[in-house]
């Protein structure tokens, strides 16, 4: 048996701005040991995911945590940085630590504070994600407008299937108290360009659009051997990274291959495929990431994805309902939060605590998280172990 998965914690996502890094951090960490009811002093290492690039001015942020309980002093504590997946870069540090037996308890902790800047702040700051030589200047959302014109050039047209994904995420959000927005968005509102859904990025309109949040989550993880001694458990069957090169001139851009690569890895590793998952928390930046993240799993060929949207595979009831949460269009993306809130909703659901939000099947779980424009990619793909 792998790693396993113990305790957890999550504020609730949002513009949280009478609370700051510290305060977003100490709550979560609090939260998952007392969840795991595992003492501080126990705690062998600390991760924390932050990608910062200028948001706040905490760049030294890993010791911040040791403000969560006294106990936590003079604990190693790393802080883990791979853009939009520096929270699941810090869970599988962790991993890697419990794996080798450096660290029988690891504490991961994923966190951003987004609002302290404007939009156009924040916009620049995530810029930092991209290629600098060639994409300089260039936003998250032009980038990936830019990958959603090719494939709209390719596929033909999906602005449609964009906005039923849109859709599909913020009616999924309304059944998770820790999103940032519930609020039912129809699919019309998504699939009209308006005064109030305007043009962001051609073809991508504010609604194809993730959320600017602040929030943190949590995880306590420990040594396979030392599961039985918490009331639930959940482990990774498979785990994998994949990088692929950070200039989009070296890519071809009308699919995911670092994604399609990790998946096929973790299915590889796991014995599983996607037939076999029983929901997902998949990495929709903007929509059209979504769409192709379908393809790059496996559910759909590629240029195929909206086929998986059409026939209700992805939606609550379906064989595969993807981002019940209400992913990060709706429930929020605190950048570095992002990939352990991922496995935290994941957890959730294989143990049955997932309230209104809990799926059909929970025998396998999958978690995607991707960092840039596809260049660092993470698929766990979760089971219960007790």
């Amino acid at each position: 048996m792998q790693p396993c998965i113990v305790g957890w914690g999550h504020t609730k996502f949002g513009a949280l701005r009478d609370q700051s890094l510290e305060d977003l951090i100490v709550a979560a960490a609090r939260a998952a040991l007392d969840d795991a009811g595992v003492p501080a002093a126990d705690v062998d290492g600390i991760w924390l995911g932050h990608f910062n690039s200028g948001m706040v001015p905490d760049g030294f942020a890993s010791s911040l945590v040791l403000g969560a309980d006294d106990d936590l002093r003079f604990t190693p504590a790393t802080r883990c940085e791979n853009a939009c997946a520096s929270g699941s870069a810090a869970v599988y540090s962790a991993l890697e630590a419990v794996r080798s037996g450096s660290a029988r308890i690891a504490l991961v902790i994923g966190v951003e504070k987004m609002t302290e800047l404007d939009t156009a702040g924040v916009t620049k700051a995530l810029s930092g994600a991209s290629y600098q030589k060639e994409e300089a200047g260039v936003s998250f959302p032009q980038i990936f407008g830019r990958i959603a014109g090719q494939y709209f050039q390719q596929f033909g047209d999906q602005s449609a299937t964009l906005a039923r994904i849109a859709e599909k995420n913020h009616a999924n959000a309304l059944s998770n108290p820790l999103a940032h927005m519930q609020k039912q968005v129809s699919f019309e509102f998504c699939n009209t360009v308006s005064d109030k859904n305007p043009l962001i990025a051609a073809p991508l309109r504010m609604t194809d659009c993730s959320l600017i949040s602040d929030g943190a989550a949590a995880l306590v993880i420990v040594a396979p051997e030392l599961a039985a001694d918490f009331k639930r458990a959940v482990t990774f069957r498979a785990s994998a990274q994949v990088n692929d090169f950070m200039p989009m001139s070296r890519r071809d851009m009308t699919e995911l291959t670092g994604a399609r690569m990790a998946f096929e890895r973790a299915f590889e590793g796991s014995g599983a495929g996607s037939g076999d998952i029983g929901f997902a928390e998949v990495h929709d930046c903007f929509t059209i990431a979504e769409l192709m993240i379908y393809e790059a799993m496996g559910l759909k060929p590629k240029g195929k994805g909206a086929e998986a949207v059409a026939e209700g595979t992805v939606l609550k009831g379906g064989a595969l309902p993807v981002n019940l949460s209400g992913g990060l269009k709706a429930k929020g993306h605190p950048v570095g939060a992002t990939g352990v809130s991922m496995h935290v909703m994941a957890a959730r659901q294989l143990t049955g605590e997932a309230g209104e939000m809990q799926a059909e099947n929970t025998d396998l779980g999958l978690v995607f998280n991707m960092g840039g424009s596809g260049v660092a990619n993470y698929c766990s793909i979760l089971e219960r172990a007790r």
